[in-house]
């Protein structure tokens, strides 16, 4: 029997496509049946590795291109119902500390309450958190341990994890974020949710063999 279909979603809190994007996802979940696996990266030694930069900086100085891509986000906004983003006026955001955080959360079993605080508070109450004091009270406020995992995060089995995910991410083709990768297919940006979609039930019903009737000839 085939190994079930692999489907990662690599983020960086940074990211506010990343956020959007993720809001789609349980829709492909209920509808395909496949888990996205959440893969923390960090975006700026992807954008090192591979030689890349932000919107934000690309953007900067180029005529009605930027006008586009915020016509576009605005449109995949309204596409998936999404209310709660709010630009973060701090950004760009140093990420470290938070995508440590997520990989410490994810040892100690708080993954899922974390990362939902992590997104809160970047790009929905949006905070400086790239400062300890701002990082710390907002992760309190959530009701997370957090000073337990800022220890943890500390630990190099952490750091080791995050910049292995992250170069494993680069070796694969990987270039910013939000990437996808459904099996061995990589897919890059939230635009590309409608193709991540279609790749899943694509290699799903090929692992699931062909019907009876079609074995049978009937």
């Amino acid at each position: 029997m085939a190994d079930p279909l692999k489907v990662e979603f690599q983020f960086d809190f940074g990211s506010p496509n990343a956020y959007l994007a993720e809001k789609a996802l349980p829709g492909i979940e209920r509808r395909t049946g496949v888990k996205f696996e959440y893969v923390p990266v960090l975006l700026g030694g992807i954008f090192k590795a591979t030689n890349n930069m932000s919107p934000f900086e690309s953007l900067r100085g180029i005529k009605n291109k930027p006008e586009y891509n915020a016509l576009e986000t605005q449109r995949f906004i309204r596409r998936h119902d999404i209310t709660t983003f709010r630009p973060n006026p701090f950004f760009p955001v140093n990420t470290l500390m938070l995508m440590r955080g997520a990989v410490a959360a994810r040892f100690e079993g708080m993954f899922e309450p974390y990362f939902r605080a992590a997104y809160h508070h970047m790009w929905e109450e949006p905070k400086k958190m790239d400062d300890l004091e701002v990082f710390r009270n907002a992760f309190i406020s959530s009701g997370i341990d957090i000073d337990r995992l800022i220890a943890r995060a500390q630990q190099d089995e952490v750091k080791k994890r995050l910049i292995e995910a992250t170069n494993d991410a680069v070796a694969r083709g990987a270039f910013g974020s939000p990437t996808f990768f459904v099996g061995n297919e990589m897919f890059f940006g939230k635009d590309q949710l409608r193709d991540v979609e279609e790749s899943i039930v694509e290699q799903t019903s090929r692992e699931d063999g062909p019907t009876p009737s079609m074995r049978t000839g009937k």
